[in-house]
């Protein structure tokens, strides 16, 4: 074990507030109950150390009782709810339609339910469809009530779902559509193709009963959206538990009103691209740390400022917006990270400001080009916006120079947000040390599970070596009378004391580490605009790592596992869960449809205006609390359908720009906005110095505030002023 390492973070809160009395009545009582069979000496000591800590938390403890109690209660309901109701997966009904052949069949298992799921598969191409150019299919969903006890009048309901046919009829693609009804009298549904030729398009459907409306399902996520968020906010339980138990929550509301999905289906709700290229990336970074390459970057940019901090600061956030320009922004926030973390414990920095601040403009600068961002991506892959002139170069044109914008407004202000910010320990470079060095101790006694003498004497042993530590600790913050500059003055001296301690360890390694992430790096890029690579970006990391760890020769595989943040991708597994789930419950569906009736309700000669702004800002709120993936995947639809009515008369492009720029910008809102937010706060806590919701929110959202008013007015200058719609 290396004495004072400065590798190893604290944890420790932002304000410094001691809590080593806790944690020494803590050990204490572990140390006895590991000590008690080999030790009968220390029993008496250690037994009033322990009534001590007890009396001293006993109403915490009470509140924990409490609190496990009441998250049991809720998982326990949950779980009840999910286990009544079976599996609704249908089975799906083959067909084929031509011009002069239809479909028709009738629906009588309908019970009294309020709505009728329909899910058609086929050839099928995204966007609002042209009924005098375009083929597409025609579905139409009718239901009579005839006279009885309720009614005196004869009711009907006639739904007609037009889904536009992709010009490559191998193509499959799954459309969904829910449809309120009467009653439950029967339903006739009848699809028919309207093309210009007299070919057949083979489809495939199933049905669905749903038990509830569609306010009750919206009401029923926003109240699961909102319970995750005060678990992860108040951080009652660790984040990664939140998305679990919200994920839960959610699928056993769809068993409820009817709508339970497989274990399959659930399964394949994850994104598992975004998983491999997390674990892919994690295992490179790890072979990686141990050249010793972070701390020699560190040293560097230490220099390259001269010794200012804010220098140095502005120089890592604007290289970490460049590089997510172009790389993936949970990439470019793992490659960051580390190199930040070693700067600032050298530099004797709270990391935990700067790696905010860098993770922010991560998210403004992947905005910049259609590869910077997912949303980007899914925009620009989008068959009816190409149609539209919105391709790979005019949206990374038109998107560049509004980021260059924010990026210059962006500057000043996250120094005014940091005006009162102590960017310094309070302690010394010792001290932190020091602490450093409790943590790992900690860790590793921690780490060990007793299951023999020896272990458990082992054990007993690190928990006393934190004992000693921490009465040293103590010792040094009372004799601690030291001031530290804002500015150090010594920056050549300390570069000279800098280089010496922290330099390159194994350069073989570094060759071989550099070689294999160029080569993943250019592949990346490769991926973007050679269609013929077929090989997903998750894959590429994949294959990446796997290179590494044949090259580097890895014979202790466990210390690279372990250093892999599972915590992190089993919260992403857990979130796309979740969002797929709030999806099924109609949320995003209804915040779009409710973003294009305000849009219709405003008089025509302020309407583009109008749209711009409450698009840019429903999307980014939006994108702040929910995964801004498929809530672009469903905004794309609805607002070129909303361009191409007649009634509304608006052009398509300022819509789809002002969507960009909130789902982007968003993320900056909260901590669970952005997968680089995520990644960077569990890398960081993996160092000791994990970042909690509020802590992020406190200087995100201000942030995301003032980004967005700059692309607002961007928008509105460009569009409503210079008339850039065509």
């Amino acid at each position: 074990m290396t004495v004072h390492e400065p590798s190893f973070g604290v944890d420790e809160p932002w304000d410094s507030s001691s809590l080593d009395i806790e944690r020494r009545f803590r050990l204490g009582s572990e140390v006895a109950s590991l000590t008690r069979s080999n030790s009968s000496d220390k029993t008496e000591a250690v037994e009033n150390l322990s009534l001590s800590f007890r009396l001293t938390s006993s109403v915490k403890c009470c509140l924990r009782v409490c609190k496990v109690a009441t998250i049991f209660a809720i998982v326990v309901l949950c779980s009840l709810f999910f286990s009544m109701y079976p599996d609704r997966d249908n089975p799906w009904r083959m067909l084929a339609v031509s011009p002069s052949d239809s479909f028709s069949m009738n629906v009588t298992d309908f019970r009294d339910n309020a709505l009728l799921k329909l899910q058609v598969a086929g050839p099928f191409a995204g966007g609002m469809i042209d009924l005098s150019t375009q083929e597409y299919i025609l579905i139409q969903v009718e239901q009579t009530e005839e006279p009885g006890q309720r009614r005196r009048r004869t009711q009907q309901v006639i739904y007609n779902w037009t889904v536009p046919l992709h010009a490559e009829r191998s193509l499959q693609r799954v459309v969904t559509k829910t449809f309120e009804m009467l009653s439950s009298d029967p339903i006739a549904i009848t699809i028919q193709a309207f093309l210009q030729d007299t070919e057949v398009v083979p489809l495939s459907m199933t049905h669905q009963s749903l038990y509830v409306t569609m306010e009750t399902q919206v009401a029923i996520a926003g109240i699961i959206l909102c319970g995750v968020y005060i678990l992860i906010i108040f951080e009652i339980v660790h984040r990664t538990l939140a998305a679990m138990l919200g994920s839960l929550a959610a699928l056993a509301a769809l068993a409820v009103i009817g709508n339970r999905p497989s274990l399959v289906t659930v399964v394949e709700w994850i994104d598992y691209e975004t998983l491999a290229l997390l674990f892919g990336m994690m295992v490179l970074v790890a072979i990686f740390s141990e050249t010793g390459f972070f701390d020699y970057c560190a040293v560097k940019a230490y220099q390259l400022s001269r010794g200012r901090v804010w220098p140095m600061i502005i120089i890592l956030c604007l290289i970490a917006a460049i590089l997510s320009a172009f790389l993936d922004n949970v990439t470019t926030m793992m490659l960051f990270t580390p190199v930040t973390i070693r700067l600032c414990e050298v530099l004797n920095l709270d990391p935990r400001h700067v790696l905010i601040a860098e993770v922010i403009f991560t998210n403004i600068g992947g905005a910049a080009t259609a590869v910077g961002d997912p949303p980007n991506v899914i925009i620009v892959s989008n068959q009816g916006l190409r149609r539209e002139g919105i391709d790979f170069a005019s949206f990374t044109g038109y998107m560049f120079l509004g980021i260059c914008l924010v990026l210059l407004t962006s500057f000043p202000f996250l120094r005014l947000l940091y005006w009162n910010k102590k960017l310094y320990n309070k302690e010394s470079i010792e001290i932190v040390e020091l602490k450093h060095e409790i943590l790992v101790w900690r860790q590793t006694a921690q780490r060990i599970n007793p299951a023999s003498r020896e272990e458990t004497a082992v054990k007993c042993l690190l928990m006393q070596k934190v004992l000693t530590l921490e009465n040293l600790l103590r010792k040094m913050m009372k004799t601690f009378q030291r001031q530290i500059s804002q500015e150090d003055k010594n920056w050549e001296q300390n570069i000279q004391e800098l280089q010496k301690k922290h330099r390159i360890t194994d350069r073989v390694l570094l060759v071989k580490c550099v070689s294999v992430l160029v080569v993943v790096i250019f592949v990346f890029f490769l991926n973007s605009f050679i269609p013929s690579i077929h090989l997903d970006l998750g894959w590429i990391a994949i294959l990446g790592a796997l290179w590494l760890l044949v090259l580097a020769d890895i014979q202790d595989f466990e210390i690279i596992l372990h250093r892999v943040e599972w915590a992190t991708l089993l919260f992403f597994a857990g979130l796309f869960v979740l969002m797929e789930a709030i999806a099924q419950l109609q949320l995003i569906d209804f915040i779009g449809e409710q973003t294009a009736l305000l849009i219709k309700a405003v008089p025509e000669d302020q309407r583009l205006a109008i749209a711009i702004i409450l698009v840019m800002w429903v999307s980014a709120l939006a994108s702040s609390l929910i995964d801004n993936i498929p809530f672009t995947a469903t905004m794309i639809p609805v607002l070129i359908n909303l361009s191409q009515d007649s009634d509304v008369n608006l052009p398509v492009k300022p819509l789809i720009f002002a969507l960009a720029m909130g789902a982007c910008l968003g993320g900056n809102g909260t901590l669970i906005g952005a997968s680089a937010n995520v990644v960077c706060a569990g890398i960081a806590e993996q160092h000791g110095y994990g970042f909690s919701f509020m802590e992020f929110f406190k200087l995100g959202f201000p942030m995301m505030i003032m980004t967005c008013m700059i692309a607002m007015c961007y928008l509105l200058a460009t569009h409503v002023g210079l008339g850039w719609n065509m």
